[in-house]
C-alpha cells in the first residue's frame, strides 16, 4: 500500500474529539485562574493596580478563548482540519503564559 492511499483511507478515529475536548478543558482552566485572580484582586477592595491586572486578565482569557474557539471550530466543521496555524499557536502560547503571570502576580 502507498502512502497516498493509506492517508487518503486514514480514519482519524476519536483523535479529532480528543483534541477538541483537551481545548475545551484548557479554556475552562484559563476560566478558573481567570475568576480566582479577580477573586484575590478584589478581595480587599479594589484599588487601580488590581483592577488594571484583572480588566488585563480579562482580556487575556477572551483572546485565548477566541483562538480555543477558533479551532474547536475548525475540529468540528471539517472530517480531516487544517494544521495549526503558527500565529495560532503563538497566540494561544503567549496568552495562556501572560494569563499565568498576571494570576500569579495578583495571588502574591
Amino acid at each position: 500500500m502507498t502512502a497516498g492511499a493509506e492517508s487518503a483511507g486514514r480514519d482519524p478515529g476519536l483523535q479529532p474529539e480528543r483534541t477538541r475536548l483537551a481545548w475545551r478543558r484548557t479554556t475552562l482552566s484559563a476560566a478558573v485562574a481567570t475568576v480566582l485572580a479577580l477573586k484575590a484582586a478584589l478581595h480587599g477592595g479594589p484599588s487601580a493596580a488590581g483592577v488594571l491586572a484583572s480588566a488585563v486578565c480579562c482580556a487575556l482569557w477572551l483572546a485565548f478563548l477566541g483562538v480555543a474557539h477558533s479551532r474547536v471550530r475548525a475540529l468540528t466543521t471539517t472530517p480531516r482540519p487544517p494544521a495549526f496555524a503558527p500565529r495560532q499557536a503563538t497566540a494561544a502560547v503567549l496568552c495562556a503564559l501572560a494569563l499565568a503571570v498576571c494570576a500569579a502576580v495578583l495571588v502574591l
